[in-house]
């Protein structure tokens, strides 16, 4: 392309023949059809105009191959981990067969995080495996800073992977003059730069109604029976216990895919914030 913009445009006659594709530049005082043999698999490119930085309405199909680069990993996809479960990141990388991108996350002395990407993501999917569980404050903003160097370093899409998402409680005002903060979060994590968010079992379904972005809710229920159809335990010696009113309907539906195991609802009463009273 870069000598295409060096020397006059040539004429068509100089390119093989192939009527599926074509490239036509605007700029040029002359308009010419360019044909060029890329595998068949380049289609029309249009409208290139250089103020804009490039092609404009470009309509391409690369081979699978050009997807990866020479170690045959995947260049358009980016799995970055925070801090908060490093392990957990490096699992699912695993799985995926990829290796982690590389981040640089530390600490000023004042407790302000830093974030830098040590690698282009440059038109890539990244997706940042970062839990906002306890310290909730730390994790959060950490995964803030993630989404807005990621967004600053041009990615095509960001999608936070949160398993364990936090504030996800405060999804209602029970009392007067308190905040919904699961809301809150939600907006701060949109307006950060996220494109999707993949959160596990969150604490109500409600709760992805608070974000302006598509969420992938996804349930752990499946793993745990697999593991538990694993194990040889007799029909009569399970239970299901659901540890509150609001657990019943995911209990009943443990109990229902565990041969209709028996059902046991705990009676749980609260004071206050972390205080609870089983009857």
């Amino acid at each position: 392309m870069a000598s295409l913009l060096r020397y006059p445009c040539p004429t068509s006659s100089t390119f093989s023949s192939n009527s599926s594709s074509k490239l036509i530049l605007s700029h040029f005082p002359r308009r010419n059809s360019i044909r060029c043999n890329f595998a068949g698999q380049l289609k029309v490119l249009e409208n290139w105009n250089p103020r804009n930085g490039g092609l404009i309405g470009m309509e391409q199909t690369f081979p699978k191959h050009l997807e990866t680069d020479v170690y045959g990993n995947h260049t358009r996809l980016r799995i970055f981990s925070g801090t908060a479960n490093l392990p957990l990141s490096q699992e699912i990388a695993s799985y995926m067969g990829l290796d982690l991108g590389k981040i640089k996350i530390k600490r000023f002395a004042d407790g302000e995080i830093y974030v830098q990407l040590q690698e282009s993501v440059r038109g890539c999917d990244v997706y940042l495996v970062q839990p906002t569980c306890p310290p909730a404050n730390e994790n959060l903003m950490e995964l803030l800073i993630m989404i807005d160097a990621c967004r600053r370093a041009s990615a095509k899409t960001i999608t936070a992977v949160i398993p364990y998402f936090g504030y996800a409680r405060a999804d209602r005002k029970t009392q007067g003059r308190e905040s919904i903060a699961a809301k809150l979060v939600a907006n701060l994590i949109t307006e950060a730069g996220a494109n999707r968010v993949l959160a596990c079992d969150l604490h109500s379904g409600q709760s992805m109604g608070y974000f302006d972005i598509p969420v992938d809710h996804v349930y752990g229920q499946p793993v745990i029976l697999d593991y538990l159809a694993s194990k040889v335990i007799c029909s009569d010696d399970l239970v299901v216990v659901s540890p509150d009113v609001g657990g019943v309907a995911r209990a009943r539906a443990f109990a229902k895919k565990l041969s209709d195991a028996p059902l046991a609802i705990v009676d749980k009463r609260r004071h206050g914030h972390n205080v609870a009273e089983v009857m």
